[in-house]
């Protein structure tokens, strides 16, 4: 298992294309400087009337599946 550790802030404008399908991935940058792209479909769970906003931490398994995402 492998975890990332990343910020992520959106408002809920810039996050409607990938609320409503129209872009898949979300690219974002963990706290040591790797980028990552994760499926949109994966922060619906933290979506309010102002975005996502707040710090996540990602766990994949060894064949870099999602595992589980968090709002630390």
């Amino acid at each position: 298992m492998r975890e990332f550790v990343f910020r992520m802030a959106l408002s809920f404008d810039e996050f409607k294309p990938y609320y409503q399908g129209y872009a898949e991935n979300v690219q974002v940058t963990d706290i040591n400087g790797l980028v990552l792209r994760i499926g949109a479909r994966h922060f619906r769970p933290f979506l309010t009337g102002s975005g996502i906003n707040g710090t996540f931490k990602l766990v994949i398994d060894e064949q870099g599946r999602l595992q589980s995402l968090h709002k630390l």
